[in-house]
């Protein structure tokens, strides 16, 4: 990658400007690239082309997801369809505007968006809740998917997930870790070139991912344990394992996983869960409810999460960045936000923001190249060398 040489003299904007920046996990909503939810207009969610943009960020990883519902051949189909909709709302995002996106499959795509005057759209896919054939994965990685994540709430056919669900059959008092299914997973993945992401992952099935995996590992949207104890943030003993392996942890600007606001807690209560008499540790809220008042529910639960960033600051989040920098090293940390999924702290609730990261960096004494590797440099040598070493890899690298 080329380096500029600049010296901290220049201004931040001219700082982020030059940088290759990447967000390593963000959401779209269910109703992404409809006609009441437009990307290419000024929407009500935090990243769509004018806030792009605006921030100037060049490659932001969109995650195909659906979320976790009682385990029956109907919500898996329902699963199915809604990944399949969502890869298709974003093709045709990415097809209807080729002089402002572009699709990021490797390491020289990489490069060239972080340097042109396109935005890169790198895909990855999160929560196997739904299938358990590894032809999924294969189909997966043929229409682009370059980041994998077994998890999201609740155990899986592959891996144990750091909230398990016992409405749905889960143990809470057995972490599950990788199953045989799981292990043959990390080994197509290996195979293919894709990168995995245990974010959502249990600490045991985490470990056990690092351990069988031949690459690097990533956790995308992630915090730490050492500053707020979240059973999502990753514990010392999982961030060293990442970085000793070669991998990255990218920090999410998430405000529940980097403080513990009270007042989140209670507003969270009053807002979502007490008007149909329940409590955030009743479990999950789908097998308590009526069809119709969970749909009201989950009205209510994203109406809250699309605030949720006004609970946690900008401080919050580099503190916890900072915390992973003197952990495990510059060379392993990088930056996500989880948006329009409930991430954002203010001074970056949405991606038009971004710029904002760049200057509270640069405040806090970290050097042009530091900010260049948690921006993006450290995921584009992961990216690069995760193909290099794959038998699937377009360098021709057989192993």
């Amino acid at each position: 990658m080329a380096d500029y040489n600049l010296t901290n003299k220049l201004d931040y904007k001219t700082l982020h400007d030059v940088v290759i920046t990447f967000d390593a996990h963000a959401d779209v909503r269910d109703n992404f690239n409809t006609q009441e939810n437009n990307p290419n207009l000024d929407t009500a969610d935090q990243i769509d082309l004018p806030k792009l943009e605006k921030g100037n960020l060049d490659i932001v990883n969109l995650t195909l997801y659906a979320r976790t519902l009682p385990p029956t051949k109907a919500n898996f189909a329902k699963a199915e369809r809604i990944v399949d909709q969502k890869l298709k709302a974003i093709k045709k995002w990415v097809k209807d505007n080729p002089e402002k996106l572009e699709f990021v499959y490797n390491s020289p795509d990489f490069e060239r968006a972080g340097f042109s005057k396109r935005h890169g759209i790198l895909l990855s896919f999160q929560n196997a809740y739904w299938f358990n054939d590894l032809k999924v994965i294969d189909k997966l990685y043929q229409e682009g998917v370059r980041i994998f994540a077994f998890n999201h709430v609740g155990n899986n056919a592959f891996a144990g997930s750091s909230r398990p669900v016992p409405a749905h059959g889960d143990n809470p008092n057995e972490e599950l870790g990788l199953t045989p299914l799981g292990y043959e997973a990390v080994k197509k993945l290996n195979d293919l070139g894709v990168i995995i992401d245990v974010s959502q992952s249990s600490k045991k099935a985490t470990l056990q991912i690092i351990e069988a995996s031949r690459h690097p590992v990533i956790a995308s949207n992630s915090a730490v344990k050492g500053k707020v104890n979240n059973s999502r943030n990753l514990s010392d003993e999982e961030l060293k394992a990442i970085a000793n392996k070669g991998g990255i942890v990218h920090i999410v600007a998430f405000a529940a996983y980097l403080n513990n606001n009270p007042q989140q807690k209670e507003d969270s209560y009053q807002q979502v869960y007490k008007p149909f008499g329940l409590k955030p540790e009743d479990g999950n809220p789908i097998d308590k409810l009526s069809k119709e008042d969970y749909q009201k529910f989950n009205e209510a639960y994203q109406k809250f999460s699309k605030s949720a960033w006004k609970y946690a600051s900008l401080d919050d989040y580099l503190d916890a960045v900072d915390y992973a920098v003197k952990l495990i090293g510059i060379d392993h940390v990088g930056l996500s936000s989880d948006f329009n999924h409930g991430g954002g702290v203010a001074g970056y609730s949405n991606v038009g923001e971004a710029e904002n990261i760049t200057r509270e960096l640069l405040k806090r004494g970290y050097s042009e190249a530091d900010i260049r590797k948690l921006w993006g440099r450290n995921f584009y040598f992961l990216l690069d060398k995760v193909e290099r070493d794959s038998k699937n890899s377009p360098w021709g690298v057989s192993k």
